[in-house]
C-alpha cells in the first residue's frame, strides 16, 4: 500500500487528500519509482485551484518533479532496471501521471538518471527550473557574452536557473525584485545586477547597466500592469519570453513600442523542450554537464515532510521562498 495525494475539486491547500492504495505494476513503457523526494512548483498551486495551462480532469494528483528509486519497470523499457536511482523531469500532463506519492508509476520519457554529486532533496528540485530557463535563454535566444538578460521574479527557482544559465554562457544577468532585501542573497546566487523595482526607476537603471541600449532578452513570468516597462527595457531587436503569470492584472501590449523596436513577445513553456525527445536530451546534457563543472547548483529554500504538503501550499502562496521548495518523502 502507497499514499498519494489527490484533490476532487478545485481550491485551497485544504482540497489536498492523502489516499491510500495499491499501486499498480507499471504498463509498457512506464517506471514505478519508490519517491524519496518531491519537488514543489507554482505550476501546482495552479492546477490544485483549476487555473492553468489545460483544464483539470477530477479526481487529479498534483506533481511534475521527483527524485527516488526504480521499483519496476514495464514492458520495452530497457534503459532503467530496478534499483537504479532516478529523477523525474516534467513532461507530461498532470491528468495522466503525477509524483505527490510515495509509489509513483511515470512514463519512461520522463525518467533521467539522478546525477551523482546531488542529494535527493538537490535532484528533485532542478529539472523544472533549468529545462524552463534552458529551452528560452539557451536552446532559443542562444545567449553569449555580451547579451543582457533581464529576470523579474528572480528569486524564484526558474529566476535562479535563469541567472546561472546566462552566467554559464557568458552574458550578463539583470534580476528584478521587489526590495532591495534579497539583494545580497541574488548577488551571491550569481546577478551581475539587482535592481529593486519598488525602489527605483528600474528602466532607467537597465538603460544605466545596458549603455542606454536596452537588454536583448528578457525572461518574464509576472505579466500584468507591469510588463509595458519590461519592453521598454529592451534593445531594438529584443524579445522577451513570458512564461507565467503571477500577476492576475490586464497584461497591455505596447503595440507603438513594439513596432518601433520590431521586438519580439513569446510565449514559452517547459513542453517546448521536454515534450520532444531530441530536445529533451540536449538540455538533460547540458545541465548535467554545467552541474559537473560547478556553474549550475541547486538553490533550496526549505524542506518539508509529506505529511506537511498542505502546509507545503500554503507557504508556496506566500510568495516568500529564495529558491525551491523540496518535500522529502
Amino acid at each position: 500500500m502507497s499514499r498519494t495525494i489527490r484533490f476532487a475539486r478545485a481550491g485551497g491547500p485544504e482540497v489536498l487528500e492523502f489516499i491510500e492504495a495499491q499501486v499498480p505494476p507499471p504498463g509498457p513503457n512506464q517506471v514505478r519509482i519508490k519517491v524519496m523526494a518531491i519537488g514543489i512548483n507554482r505550476a501546482e498551486a495552479m492546477w490544485r485551484i483549476d487555473d492553468y495551462v489545460e483544464p483539470v480532469k477530477f479526481p487529479a494528483g498534483l506533481g511534475y518533479e521527483a527524485a527516488g528509486i526504480v521499483d519496476a519497470v514495464g514492458e520495452g523499457v530497457s534503459d532503467f532496471s530496478a534499483g537504479d536511482e532516478v529523477n523525474v523531469i516534467p513532461s507530461f500532463s498532470l491528468n495522466d501521471h503525477a509524483t505527490y506519492g510515495e509509489v509513483i508509476i511515470v512514463p519512461a520519457h520522463a525518467v533521467v538518471r539522478h546525477p551523482k554529486t546531488l542529494s535527493y532533496v538537490e535532484a528533485a528540485s532542478i529539472w523544472m527550473m533549468f529545462v524552463t530557463a534552458y529551452g528560452a535563454l539557451i536552446e532559443d535566444a542562444k545567449v553569449t557574452k555580451g547579451d543582457f538578460v533581464i529576470i523579474p521574479a528572480a528569486s524564484s527557482s526558474v529566476g535562479l536557473a535563469a541567472i546561472q544559465l546566462v552566467n554559464y554562457a557568458g552574458a550578463t544577468a539583470i534580476a528584478l525584485t521587489r526590495t532591495s532585501a534579497k539583494r545580497a542573497q541574488l548577488i551571491e546566487a550569481g546577478a551581475t545586477h539587482v535592481v529593486a523595482t519598488e525602489e527605483v526607476d528600474f528602466v532607467d537603471e537597465v538603460m544605466k547597466i545596458t549603455g542606454g541600449r536596452g537588454a536583448r532578452v528578457a525572461f518574464e513570468p509576472v505579466g500584468g500592469p507591469n510588463f509595458p516597462k519590461i519592453h521598454s527595457a529592451l534593445a531594438a531587436g529584443g524579445i522577451i519570453y513570458i512564461y507565467g503569470l503571477l500577476s492576475y492584472g490586464v497584461t497591455a501590449l505596447p503595440v507603438l513600442e513594439m513596432i518601433a523596436k520590431v521586438s519580439t513577445v513569446k510565449a514559452h513553456s517547459i513542453w517546448l523542450t521536454s515534450g520532444d525527445e531530441t530536445r529533451r536530451k540536449a538540455a538533460v546534457e547540458y545541465v548535467l554537464k554545467g552541474l559537473e563543472s560547478g556553474a549550475l547548483r541547486p538553490i533550496i529554500d526549505r524542506v518539508f515532510k509529506f505529511e506537511e504538503m498542505r502546509e507545503v501550499h500554503r507557504y508556496l502562496e506566500k510568495n516568500t521562498q529564495f529558491g525551491k521548495i523540496v518535500v522529502t518523502v
